[in-house]
C-alpha cells in the first residue's frame, strides 16, 4: 500500500513540495546519490507515516543474504580477545599480509546484557585491508586462529574500500595496497 502526501500536509519547511502533483509513489524509485546506477535493482523504498510524524522514506539493504557489493579492495574488521592476536597476527604474516592496524577497544556482545560503561569487556580490534581475492583467506585464517569455541570470541565485518591511497607517494589502487616498502 502507497502512501499519497495531500496538499498542505507536510507543513511550512516542505511548502515549496506543494506545487508537485500528488503522486504515487509506489512505483517510483529513488536513486542514490552517489551516482551508482548499479544499486538501483537492490533498493526498496516504502514510506511510514504516523500520526503525528512527516513521511519518511525507509531504504532496506538488499534482501539477498549473498549480497556483497562488489569492490576492488575490502577493510576486514575483526574485534577479537586480545590474547588471540599474536597467533592471529603470525598466521597473516605466514600468508604474506604485512598491513595490519591493532586498537583497544570496550564494548559487548553476547557475554553482556547491560549498558553500562563498567561492564563493557576490552577487545583488540584487526583492520586489514585486502584485495578481493585475499578476503576469504584471511577470514578463514581469523577464524582458524581466534576460535576457541566460547562465546565472546568476536565478530569480523567486511567493509569495501573504494580506493587506496599510499600517502608518501601518492599512489592509489593496487600499486598503494601492496606492502613494497610502506
Amino acid at each position: 500500500m502507497a502512501t499519497m502526501a495531500k496538499p498542505g500536509a507536510l507543513g511550512p519547511l516542505h511548502s515549496h513540495l506543494k506545487e508537485l502533483p500528488p503522486a504515487d509513489v509506489s512505483s517510483a524509485v529513488l536513486l542514490p546519490s552517489f551516482g551508482d546506477s548499479r544499486l538501483l535493482p537492490q533498493l526498496n523504498v516504502t514510506l511510514k507515516h504516523s500520526r503525528n510524524a512527516s513521511i519518511l522514506p525507509v531504504i532496506r539493504a538488499q534482501g539477498s543474504p549473498d549480497y556483497v557489493p562488489d569492490s576492488k579492495f575490502y577493510k576486514v574488521e575483526a574485534i577479537l580477545r586480545s590474547w588471540r592476536v599474536p597467533l592471529v597476527s603470525f598466521a597473516l604474516l605466514k600468508m604474506g599480509i604485512r598491513g595490519v592496524t591493532v586498537s583497544d577497544v570496550r564494548g559487548f556482545g553476547a557475554q553482556g546484557s547491560e549498558f553500562s560503561e563498567d561492564k563493557f569487556v576490552a577487545k583488540v580490534k584487526m583492520e586489514i585491508v585486502v584485495s578481493k581475492d585475499q578476503v576469504e583467506a584471511v577470514i578463514k585464517t581469523i577464524i582458524k586462529e581466534a576460535r576457541t569455541g566460547e562465546i565472546g570470541d568476536g565478530k569480523i565485518f567486511l567493509v569495501p574500500v573504494s580506493d587506496v591511497i599510499r600517502v608518501r607517494t601518492g599512489e592509489r589502487g593496487e600499486q598503494a595496497e601492496r606492502m613494497n616498502g610502506g
